[in-house]
């Protein structure tokens, strides 16, 4: 089947094993006429594995400005360019979207093709009630910044990166702000020594307390006792504008995805 050609391809590479990349990927990254990387010998690695030849060249948060003005000059000649990032979906915490903006405002075409991403992979193996969640890249590094975003989301289960050398003390100072927290952690995802924890915030610092390797992604499950709090508030400010119990299920419903049943029986009895 013939595929439309675009000017610029956003490519997942992979999370860890190396054969977790697409048929579409790896032909494409053959056809462009440039790939531009984070980091060029990373990139190599996998270049060499699926003997792909395409020119590489660097592309990180240190040198994206300086690179617009090239990738302009050479899509305006009719070549094109593929980006990648070390590992999983180019701009999830990774460099590409000043690119993006620029390409997009000068007419060219960009798309972007499914891959490996650590948030969708982690999110598919734990157990969730509902859909909802926010994901907030890498989490600060102070204490107070850790603190707050904690706090701030504490309603909704919060999917967060951290590196091996900070997990822990991250944890503590989680600890501190809902230290009956739930939380999942994921450590090494699709490789060899890939491992999965879900239990309360005190057993997962048990657990890793020798120490922790590999990547990590992170979630803090919702406290549900937040949720109720918020939910109560939000049935009480649209019955004391009139509104009837089925029409505060509807609107909530629609608004925030809960359950319409639930927020009736609770309109109900409030």
């Amino acid at each position: 089947m013939s595929q439309r050609k675009f000017d610029f391809y956003i490519v997942p590479t992979p999370i860890g094993n190396i054969q977790d990349i697409t048929l579409r990927a790896v032909e494409t990254l053959k056809e462009v006429d440039i790939i531009a990387c984070e980091d060029t010998r990373v990139t190599q690695k996998l270049l060499n594995h699926y003997d792909i030849k395409t020119k590489s060249i660097s592309y990180h948060k240190y040198n994206e400005k300086e690179r617009i003005n090239f990738f302009l000059n050479e899509l305006k000649s009719g070549k094109r360019i593929a980006l990648v990032s070390d590992a999983g979906t180019p701009m999830i915490c990774d460099p590409g979207a000043i690119i993006v903006e620029e390409l997009t405002k000068a007419g060219f075409s960009v798309t972007a093709l499914p891959g490996a991403c650590a948030v969708t992979t982690f999110l598919s193996q734990i157990p969730r009630d509902g859909e909802e969640f926010i994901f907030t890249g890498f989490i600060p590094r102070s204490e107070k910044q850790i603190t707050d975003t904690v706090q701030k989301h504490a309603g909704i289960n919060m999917v967060f990166y951290d590196s091996p050398e900070r997990i822990l003390k991250t944890l503590n100072v989680i600890k501190t702000v809902r230290p009956d927290a739930k939380i999942a952690l994921a450590r090494e995802l699709s490789k060899l020594f890939e491992e999965v924890v879900c239990d309360d915030i005190s057993a997962v610092i048990k657990h890793f307390q020798d120490g922790i390797k590999g990547e990590i992604v992170c979630m803090i499950y919702a406290d549900e006792k937040i949720q109720d709090t918020e939910l109560e508030f939000k049935i009480r400010a649209l019955k004391a504008k009139g509104f009837k119990g089925k029409e505060v299920a509807a609107i909530l419903s629609a608004l925030f995805g809960l359950n319409k049943n639930d927020i009736y029986k609770k309109s109900i009895d409030m």
